[in-house]
């Protein structure tokens, strides 16, 4: 079977082949850890369960709008003119079986061969990997440990040029746990506009925050006009799933994201989105309950990687990942993460598995249990120790 060229340029998510790799191990009789998957060990609340169930029972089972059900638009746009301050109309909001579909489509939507996109690095590797697949040209912005993983605006002023069409940022990050100030994000929305520059803002993370607050690039005045912001259930309510998510965008761009979903995939789970509604409306207790949970096992990783001679990792502020600096060593992060589940039983990723700027780290998923994570410093202290 000969494929398309432009196969040769779609990237992957290197936890799922990590994963994989886990799972082989494991039918082998070796115990893993598994601290490699962006993935909440919790399960779903109840209160979205029994709504889905209701939803089944009640013949929620059909084809939708591709845009998505106008319920479920409709506590979108409720929401989030709630939680970033400004008004959001149902006609600005597109749901989607998951995320990422939000940034393919957008993409596909707006980018021509040649265009230049900036994206983190390390950053979610889908980014680079989406641009690449259109054509367009993958421009990376580095972040810094000494920036504590933010961006560093002068140098995103720098990289800027006539070809640049879109700036994509993730805030709480991954891989990182980073978050964007409001005084970046007013650097970003003064760089965007100046420069008509569209911003592709990934907010997967934003309530799962620990010190201060979220902030949006889309609250910003004069930004909600070029902004796309890309929002879910997956991480927040534990929802990985169930195929969920959405993006607010402006109205046109919305219609023409809507129409690339009638092409691919027609529309989103009925019943998943019935559940959605639900989630959104319900209590918000066991959200709450499991960023605190996130935080107890935040501190307990953090400070288990600083005593290991050789290792140092800085305090994440969102998001479930701890990314430690384990450049001491010399050795590629590959190699290093490869050798970590081979003789510590602990599967973790490369930080190159975010972009070349992650050589030299690795990431730690702490979506397990306190248990779990201290049996993983113990294996790590001892791998270290040994090295």
């Amino acid at each position: 079977m000969r494929l398309s060229d432009r196969m040769s340029r779609l990237g992957t998510e290197t936890a799922f082949v990590v994963l994989a790799r886990a799972k082989e191990l494991e039918s082998q009789g070796k115990e893993i850890i598994h601290l490699e998957i962006g993935e909440p060990d919790f399960d779903t609340p109840s209160y979205i369960i029994d709504a889905a169930v209701r939803a089944l029972r009640g013949g929620w089972t059909h084809y939708g709008p591709s845009g998505g059900l106008p319920e479920l638009r409709e506590a979108i746009a409720e929401d989030m003119s709630r939680s970033r301050g400004v008004k959001v109309t149902p006609s600005q909001v597109v749901v989607t079986p998951g995320g990422k579909p939000v940034m393919f489509f957008s993409m596909l939507a707006l980018l021509n061969d040649g265009d230049e996109i900036i994206y983190p690095n390390p950053g979610f590797p889908i980014y680079e990997s989406v641009i690449n697949f259109l054509g367009a040209k993958a421009v990376p912005i580095t972040l810094w440990e000494k920036n504590h993983f933010r961006l560093d605006v002068d140098e995103l002023s720098s990289l800027v040029t006539p070809k640049t069409r879109m700036l994509i940022i993730n805030s709480p990050h991954n891989p990182t746990g980073s978050v964007l100030t409001w005084e970046d994000l007013q650097a970003v929305a003064e760089l965007a506009i100046r420069n008509d520059v569209i911003v592709l803002s990934d907010e997967i993370y934003s309530r799962i925050i620990y010190d201060g607050k979220h902030y949006s690039v889309y609250s910003i005045d004069g930004m909600q006009e070029r902004t796309i912001v890309l929002d879910g259930y997956s991480k927040t309510y534990a929802m990985t799933g169930w195929r969920l998510g959405y993006g607010v965008m402006p109205s046109e761009l919305a219609s023409a994201v809507a129409k690339l979903q009638t092409n691919c995939n027609s529309c989103t789970a009925s019943f998943s989105q019935r559940a959605g509604i639900e989630a959104l409306r319900g209590p918000r207790g066991e959200v709450d309950k499991m960023v605190q949970e996130f935080r107890k096992r935040r501190d307990v990783i953090v400070a288990g990687l600083n005593e290991i001679d050789g290792v140092s990792c800085i305090m994440p502020e969102g998001a479930f990942y701890a990314f430690p600096n384990v450049s001491r060593w010399g050795m590629k992060s590959s190699c290093l993460a490869d050798r970590i589940m081979d003789e510590a039983g602990v599967a973790v990723l490369a930080g190159t598995s975010f972009g070349q700027c992650g050589e030299g780290y690795i990431r730690l998923s702490y979506a397990n249990s306190v248990e779990n994570l201290k049996r993983a410093l113990e294996k790590l202290h001892c791998f270290f120790k040994r090295l």
